[in-house]
């Protein structure tokens, strides 16, 4: 799945696939929604309840709407896709996406959408959500500030991020070419390895979960303060030593 860090842990803390799915559409800025009557990408036009349903907020015109007021079968089967993107540009920049099948119907004034199967897919796979475990879910509490939080890693604090490769194996440094904040959660930050032709993710977890932006501030500090008693991997040596030659 992705690389491992250097301290024995194989199995970091992270969050369920259910909050996962939960947190890339609470985050999410725009959707695909495919219906009989099309498909449609929409931006900024979808809300979320706090169980999970989504409404869709179409214009008179949308074909979409249309579908929904004159399906002859009733509500017509729909489909909803939503891509998790790494605020950080990075290779392979699209970090999961999550469909939702369902039927939509026209409730005051907007689309309603009546989710029937959830299914997430990310590097690991594909996971089908049991739609109770979904609808009870919370997404994670750094999910709608991560886009910033791990902008300002990468644009401000880029030395930072180099420390934090002292807490990496060794092993998974090998022929580094670019670290990269890829993202972060509640229990964990993970970094994009890229290496000349490949990459892969390594997953730094926090000594306890980060409930808000202030508790995280202090998971990184104990992190970086780890990662300043550790020793400079030595991919990383060779790499800044051949840059300035």
């Amino acid at each position: 799945m992705g690389d491992s860090i250097g301290d024995g842990r194989s199995r970091p803390a992270a969050p369920a696939a259910a909050e996962r799915a939960r947190s890339v559409l609470a985050a999410a800025w725009s959707c695909a929604v495919t219906a009989e009557g099309g498909r449609e990408e929409l931006v900024g036009a979808h809300a979320v309840t706090d169980d999970g349903r989504v409404f869709l907020h179409v214009p008179e015109d949308s074909a979409l709407l249309a579908a929904a007021i004159c399906a002859p079968r009733g509500e017509p089967s729909a489909v909803l896709e939503f891509a998790d993107v790494a605020p950080v540009p990075v290779r392979g920049r699209i970090r999961s996406r999550l469909w939702m099948a369902g039927w939509i119907a026209v409730e005051e004034g907007h689309l309603a959408f009546h989710t029937t199967r959830v299914v997430l897919r990310d590097p690991a796979g594909a996971a089908v959500i049991d739609r109770d475990e979904f609808a009870a879910a919370a997404p994670d509490p750094l999910a709608t500030a991560e886009a910033r939080l791990l902008t300002h890693l990468a644009d401000c604090h880029g030395d930072a991020v180099e420390r934090l490769t002292r807490l990496v194996d060794t092993d998974s440094l090998h022929g580094v070419v670019r670290v990269r904040p890829l993202a972060v959660d509640r229990h964990g930050l993970t970094l994009r390895i890229e290496r000349a032709r490949t990459h892969g993710d390594v997953r730094l977890p926090f000594h306890r979960p980060a409930d808000d932006v202030a508790q995280l501030t202090e998971r990184m500090h104990v992190l970086l303060t780890r990662a300043s008693a550790a020793a400079r991997p030595r991919a990383l040596q060779r790499q800044r030593t051949d840059g300035d030659r």
